[in-house]
């Protein structure tokens, strides 16, 4: 049997654009993706802090150093510059797997700064 867990969070990612008008994703900086463990394409759902919603998409990497956070295409319409986010990705690990299994956490600043990075 596998199960799905959370393999990693960027927990309390502050927005810093929103494009409508791109064919969608979410555009985050190099740095927070590698210290996530996130590749780009990878899908990730995106909570929104302050209005609630939830929506899957798949990751573009930002610039290295930027601190983007980048909402594009339709979920741009989820959250907006200035917005609070956790982004989340999952994978499905075995029994075994889990036995040694922690997630990772990274914590950002206001300006998307990473601040701590820990297993959990």
């Amino acid at each position: 049997m596998f199960r799905r867990m959370k393999k990693s969070k960027i927990h309390r990612a502050t927005v810093t654009d929103a494009n409508l008008n791109y064919q969608g994703s979410i555009t985050i900086d190099s740095d927070i993706l590698e210290a996530a463990d996130i590749l780009v394409g990878e899908q990730v759902q995106v909570v929104n802090i302050n209005n609630g919603s939830r929506a899957e998409t798949y990751t573009i990497e930002g610039e290295r150093g930027s601190g983007t956070i980048c909402m594009n295409g339709a979920i741009a319409r989820l959250a907006q510059p200035g917005d609070i986010i956790i982004i989340i990705s999952y994978a499905d690990y075995s029994e075994e797997e889990l036995k040694n299994f922690k997630s990772i956490t990274v914590k950002v600043d206001q300006n998307n700064k990473i601040t701590d990075t820990y297993r959990e």
